[in-house]
């Protein structure tokens, strides 16, 4: 079973093809990972999943519905590279707006407090917090009302070691709990983390698989060794 099916997508802006006749699935209940260099088309592709980019043609299918339907917005999360949050209002007082105007309990609140290790923050005004906690706030609304689904684009950038490996933990405690993950990235260390890898390079598809399949794959030993490997088999 697959959360995400995407059919010969393409993506065009401003006379530039983004994204060229894309094809892949992510499977229900796995994290993960969309990786490739800055430029590759990740964001891009990521933004037509949750249905805020205009396609050029294929299809994208999300939880069995069209991606981007109305009901779609309660089952999925998205969390973008740039803070989504009010720098104006402290940590708990953001999560407080968001709850309410999904209707959820002040209870999902402090859960996704907890959730990111920003209980100790909660209070401070986000225009205050550091980079990386400003992205945790961003992360913890992500994660506001359980969704299905959550898209998280970059979410470990500026973090410490420590920080990032329990954000990791947390991803895959959602997916055992039943939620799928697609997770970016341009940090080839992170592959190992995730269940499923999607390689992009300049909007292609240059690899989808588990990363020790890759590996097989490509006889390398250490996955950013793999992707140069693959680079270079579609080099003429």
């Amino acid at each position: 079973m697959n959360a995400v099916r995407i059919d010969r997508l393409q993506v065009v802006r401003g006379g530039n093809v983004v994204l060229q006749e894309l094809t892949c699935d992510v499977a229900r209940g796995s994290v993960t990972g969309l990786l490739g260099p800055s430029g590759s088309g990740k964001t891009t592709l990521m933004r037509a999943i949750v249905g805020v980019q205009r396609i050029a043609g294929g299809r994208v299918t999300v939880l069995d519905a069209p991606a981007g339907s109305k009901g779609l917005r309660g089952r999925v999360g998205y969390m973008t590279q740039a803070p989504s949050v009010y720098a104006d209002l402290t940590v708990r007082e953001n999560l407080r707006f968001f709850a309410r105007v999904l209707g959820l309990p002040g209870n999902a609140v402090e859960r996704a407090i907890e959730d990111v290790s920003l209980a100790e923050h909660s209070n401070r005004v986000v225009s205050r917090l550091s980079g990386g906690e400003r992205a945790r706030v961003s992360l913890a609304a992500a994660l506001l009302g359980a969704p299905e689904l959550l898209v998280l684009d970059e979410p470990t950038v500026g973090l410490d070691p420590l920080l990032r490996r329990d954000l990791w933990e947390l991803f895959h405690d959602l997916a055992r709990r039943g939620a799928t993950l697609l997770v970016s990235s341009h940090v080839m260390d992170e592959a190992d983390r995730c269940d499923a890898l999607l390689l992009l390079r300049e909007g292609r598809l240059l690899a989808h698989g588990t990363p020790s399949e890759l590996l097989r794959r490509t006889g390398a030993d250490r996955l950013d060794e793999a992707f140069l490997r693959l680079v270079e088999e579609e080099s003429p």
